[in-house]
């Protein structure tokens, strides 16, 4: 069986509707389904289980899996319980890691951009405990990512023993379809696309930085099937193992963004532009974009969708139509 933490969230039931469409059954899936709907992720797969995280340790003793695909965490940038958020993002990774490193199971990781702070020291993947130790996250989630990359970086330093693979995924900014119960963690577009089909005024924010236009801040946008690719590859590449970067290597604008999504539905923009909250501007970053030698160097080719096409396909495929999961 293949476990899936986080499964039915945004990039885990992505994933694990490719594993169904890739024939595989014996996926176990370890997630909160909670009351705002996120079971409609799974709706349309077929599963071995669905475990609770309370009991996912308990339920672990004795099993025999392909692999564990970690993708279980607190998302959100804004949070701010930080005994929950450690004991959910790194104590619980930590208790996994051991487990595969004692069971021989391949262990995939979500990592995150967010480790790399306000983007001061660069977007370079080098996960050695040198270059990791030089990073700032600027928030809770970034800095509980941080602590499980530094963790299983020294033990690398240290020769210890790990899983017979491991790989840590730093996403970037991730969009695509079923990511509609994260509410303000939505992507820009699906947070707007009601709003850019009925002709509605969309708002970008202002610049508050020389040298930059309005709606010119720029992200390292990848869709979701771009990320599943890789994830996938891992699962059949066992032999690779290392922290990569999980981006077009590619950044565009939010107005990029929007425009692209008035393209595919072929209608004509209609944006303003609105000042930043006072309370952001400090922390705002205005730019991200991924280095992806060290992915590309590991043997993965699958290639990276356009912003253009990737808008395209979520569109057409999701958004503008009556039942918009996957």
């Amino acid at each position: 069986m293949l476990l899936v933490t986080g499964g039915a969230g945004f990039i885990g039931s992505n994933v694990v509707a490719a594993l169904n469409d890739a024939g595989r059954s014996d996926v176990v899936v370890c997630d909160h389904l909670g009351t705002d709907g996120k079971w409609r992720n799974l709706a349309k797969r077929q599963l071995a289980d669905i475990v609770p995280p309370a009991e996912l340790l308990d339920w672990l003793k004795g099993r025999k899996l392909d692999a564990i695909i970690h993708l279980g965490a607190i998302s959100e940038t804004t949070a701010t319980d930080g005994d929950l958020v450690i004991e959910t993002n790194f104590r619980l990774s930590m208790r996994l890691l051991d487990w595969c490193t004692t069971n021989t199971v391949p262990f995939i990781y979500a990592s995150s951009a967010a480790t790399y702070g306000d983007g001061a020291e660069g977007f370079d993947d080098d996960a050695s405990l040198a270059a990791l130790k030089k990073l700032r996250p600027m928030n809770l989630y970034g800095w509980s990512k941080y602590l499980f990359d530094l963790a299983v970086a020294e033990r690398v330093a240290r020769g210890e023993k790990l899983p017979p693979q491991w790989a840590g995924l730093k996403f970037f900014n991730v969009f695509g379809p079923n990511e509609y119960h994260k509410g303000s963690m939505m992507s820009v577009l699906a947070r707007r696309f009601d709003d850019i089909r009925a002709g509605r005024m969309v708002q970008l924010f202002k610049s508050h930085r020389e040298g930059i236009a309005d709606g010119d801040q720029r992200r390292d946008f990848i869709y979701v099937d771009d990320v599943v690719r890789v994830i996938t590859w891992l699962v059949a590449t066992p032999s690779v193992s290392g922290i990569f970067n999980v981006g077009t290597g590619k950044a565009r604008s939010f107005k990029d963004l929007m425009l692209a999504a008035y393209a595919a539905l072929g209608s004509k923009p209609n944006i303003e532009y609105v000042d930043m909250p006072e309370s952001i501007r400090g922390s705002y970053q205005y730019f991200t974009q991924s280095e992806v030698d060290r992915l590309h160097g590991a043997g993965y080719n699958g290639g990276f969708t356009t912003l253009e096409d990737a808008v395209k396909a979520y569109v057409g495929g999701y958004l503008d139509r009556p039942d918009r999961f996957r």
